[in-house]
């Protein structure tokens, strides 16, 4: 093997010798995104070097294949491609690094570092996982401490929950990942920043993180502009590393902004292999994708616990577009962020009354469900009146609860708002909701 496609297959994951296949394919087609193969017999999910005009090989994978023509397609965006390239595949498996190495380090989707430091060495892992059996699973048990006021106290999350952020564009969706990454409990935090704004990740890691955050996380950062193929990867090696340190018996927060783009990517590369569009223009694999890579989250059969929170863009502030409506499916509960709140200048925008943690009863006591009960009542019946009150139509004294509400709501609204640099840990946000309450 040449030493350049050894340096190649090295960017592709693996720090290891591979070998290339005895039979070399060739190009006979480039459509769209995909590139068309003919000459070797090629497996789906198999990798392979292509010959390009300048000498320099690309690293593509098979995507799939019609009879004897294989579907490839490229890890980055290419050029110099002709027809009759050779394409030789690699008989390698893609592995890994993981370990203590890793934490405070930012990666690209195939393992190489973007931060400018040496590439991570670690324990050689492999990609893809065995699934577990669902009676395996650890219950979950334990509330998880985010750091956040309102989901503490509210929306308790629970070790080894699967939770979405349902917001629209510019609701505060990274904002609130970062607090969550500053001050919850979780011993690693892996951060997925997939298919978002390349501007967005330097943001992420510097106000977001900070120094505080980022000592305790990996994150794999595939922006929008590089290839769909390279974004569904990063998503998977985000809950590669995850399901690691989960089985090493640490707690583990996974966040991944955004679930939508992944699905997105998912869809790019499915209609580019021909599979036809279904729910507005989502063909079925979609579907499948998401509840695979979910169902890849969550705890394992050890000690270890696997939290994961996805963000869901809701396209044009939609709570039912198929993606979203198929994530509410999914997971084990959503917290939607609403666009007037933000609007208003309430931070973090969490629409309480329209968002659920469906573990809350496992991991709270009744009386903390029953506080949490009463000031989503408050809450509710407040929002029934809140347009009258400007306009005087309200007349106090005909009903008493709606009259607490009407009169204790400076005190919610103060509770539920909560600073970027302030945190609220669990037994800090009970406190809080007994007082409120008081």
């Amino acid at each position: 093997m040449t030493a350049l496609a050894e340096r190649l297959s090295r960017a592709a994951g693996k720090l290891g010798e591979v070998e290339l296949g005895d039979v070399a394919g060739r190009l006979v087609r480039v459509t769209g995104l995909t590139l068309e193969v003919v000459g070797c017999r090629l497996v789906v999910g198999q990798r392979c070097l292509v010959d390009t005009k300048g000498g320099v090989p690309i690293l593509a994978e098979v995507v799939g294949f019609d009879r004897d023509t294989a579907f490839l397609m490229p890890y980055r965006n290419v050029s110099g491609l002709y027809s009759g390239a050779s394409v030789k595949p690699l008989d390698d498996e893609w592995r890994l690094p993981a370990g203590p190495a890793l934490l405070g380090r930012v990666l690209d989707g195939m393992m190489q570092p973007l931060d400018d430091l040496p590439p991570p060495v670690g324990e050689l892992i492999s990609l893809h996982n065995t699934s577990l059996n669902p009676l395996k699973r650890t219950p979950i048990r334990e509330p998880l401490d985010v750091g956040v006021r309102a989901m503490n106290a509210l929306l308790t999350p629970g070790k080894g929950q699967r939770l979405g952020l349902f917001a629209g564009a510019g609701v505060g969706k990274s904002v609130l990942l970062g607090m969550m990454t500053r001050y919850t409990q979780a011993q690693v935090v892996i951060v997925g920043l997939i298919g978002e704004r390349g501007r967005e990740v330097r943001e992420f890691i510097e106000e977001a993180l900070g120094p505080e955050g980022m000592a305790r996380a990996v994150v794999i950062a595939a922006p929008a502009d590089q290839s769909p193929l390279l974004r569904l990867r990063a998503a998977e090696v985000c809950h590669r590393l995850a399901e690691y340190y989960r089985d090493q018996g640490q707690d583990v927060l996974l966040l991944m902004d955004s679930f939508t783009r992944y699905a997105q990517a998912q869809r790019e590369l499915a209609l580019a292999i021909g599979e036809p569009p279904a729910t507005r223009g989502y063909p079925p694999s979609v579907f499948a994708a998401l509840t695979r890579l979910a169902e890849r989250a969550g705890n394992g059969a050890g000690q270890g616990s696997l939290s994961a929170f996805y963000t869901v863009l809701a396209e044009g502030d939609d709570q039912q577009d198929p993606i979203s409506d198929a994530a509410r499916a999914i997971l084990d509960g959503h917290v939607v962020l609403s666009r007037s709140l933000a609007e208003a200048g309430h931070y973090p925008a969490i629409d309480i009354n329209a968002s659920i943690s469906r573990v809350m009863t496992q991991v709270t006591t009744e009386g903390h469900r029953q506080q949490a009960l009463r000031l989503k009542r408050l809450l509710s019946r407040y929002q029934q009146v809140r347009e009258l009150l400007p306009l005087g139509g309200y007349q106090p004294g005909q009903d008493p609860e709606l009259d607490e509400s009407v009169r204790r709501y400076p005190q919610i609204a103060a509770f539920l708002q909560q600073g970027i640099h302030q945190a609220a840990d669990f037994s800090q946000s009970l406190a809080a909701l007994e007082e409120v309450l008081a």
